[in-house]
């Protein structure tokens, strides 16, 4: 039931990050605050295709 997903900074729109979460608990877009090694700095990442 968890999908892989990819985390995508929402400054520069780079796609940094994947993960996986559970689809059935959470349909609504992920959120997280990562970093983000183009701009250099913490910033917001949602989630992709």
């Amino acid at each position: 039931m968890r999908d892989i997903i990819t985390l995508a900074c929402t400054e520069c729109k780079q796609r940094n990050y994947t993960t996986t979460k559970n689809k059935r608990t959470t349909p609504e877009k992920l959120e997280l605050s990562k970093y983000c090694r183009f701009c250099r700095k913490h910033t917001p990442h949602k989630e992709t295709k």
